[in-house]
């Protein structure tokens, strides 16, 4: 499932989006991009677990195409294709929900065929493979384990793959580290999880809500964040530092189950991965200011610290 930071992240970009396009957005527009930034990340997710898959299934291909030689050497004709049965690929390529992602995004036709080929020839003179094959049996561990493998040690690392991917998919930055986590949770538990379904009601909801919340309190957060400014002049502070700031500030007064102090961390670190080189500090500085003072007031009411899924 998609994280909560990721979905900040999300959120930040449509309201920068927003702010960059002139005169007011039209009805539904902000949750429409919105909600094509959170289809972005479904669809490199499904295309991440296409691809395993394409270079698991290469072995078939393999075997058919040096056995079909004019006049095929006796290795030709003994090609080890016991990964093309694996049993975890099988619940994969069998999950209704996956052959429909991969459809509906037309995910054949961004595939390198020749990288995965490249990857697979990889695959098949490591030790982790020969030791594979070796194994007549099909332990759920080894099966497992060898599309990790494809997956963490001949994917990732691979820079022409990363390359691959990154020209295809704008957010590769964004949610390459939270895909990691995604896809190897996937492979532990294939079936289990839609790929219609990357993003739970919760936190759909959460995302929705932040993002009406920061549009709809806009006038009443900008109050509260530029008499801290001191010397700084408000339309000459970067816009994306002041989106934080508002996305912070709404976080402080609605959102009760969120502790301040989670707040404060994240939007720190969205300033420094996205924001200027000071913006960091900058941002620290200000959400504190804020805090205190909100605090002194008691406009922040929190609450369920413990059920809170952050």
């Amino acid at each position: 499932m998609i994280s909560r930071r990721n979905i900040r992240v999300k959120v930040m970009q449509t309201l920068y989006t927003l702010d960059s396009v002139s005169g007011d957005a039209k009805p539904g527009e902000p949750q429409n991009i919105l909600t094509k930034k959170i289809d972005q990340s479904t669809q490199l997710f499904t295309y991440l677990v296409y691809f395993i898959t394409e270079v698991a299934r290469f072995a078939e291909k393999d075997a058919l195409q040096k056995a079909s030689k004019y006049l095929p050497t006796e290795g030709d004709l003994s090609i080890n294709t016991k990964i093309s049965g694996n049993e975890i690929l099988w619940k994969i390529l069998e999950d209704i929900s996956f052959k429909s992602s991969v459809s509906s995004y037309k995910l054949s036709h961004l595939l390198d065929a020749e990288l995965v080929k490249k990857i697979y020839q990889q695959l098949v003179i490591s030790p982790e493979y020969i030791e594979y094959i070796e194994d007549q049996a099909r332990e759920k561990k080894s099966e497992k384990k060898m599309l990790d493998f494809i997956f963490c040690n001949l994917m990732l690392p691979n820079e022409n793959f990363i390359s691959h991917v990154e020209e295809h998919f704008i957010n590769w930055d964004d949610d390459g580290e939270m895909m990691q986590t995604l896809v190897l949770n996937f492979l532990n538990r294939p079936g289990q999880q839609s790929f219609h379904d990357i993003l739970s009601k919760e936190k759909w909801d959460f995302a929705k809500k932040l993002l009406d919340t920061v549009l709809e309190k806009e006038e009443y957060t900008l109050q509260l964040i530029k008499p801290k400014l001191n010397n700084w002049d408000a339309d000459r502070i970067a816009a994306l530092d002041l989106i934080i700031l508002r996305m912070g500030v709404c976080e402080f007064l609605y959102f009760d189950t969120i502790p301040t102090k989670v707040t404060i961390n994240e939007y720190i670190d969205l300033a420094k991965d996205y924001s200027t080189v000071q913006s960091g500090q900058f941002v620290n500085g200000l959400l504190d200011n804020i805090h205190k003072e909100l605090m002194a007031e008691n406009k922040i009411e929190k609450k369920n610290f413990k059920n809170s899924t952050l």
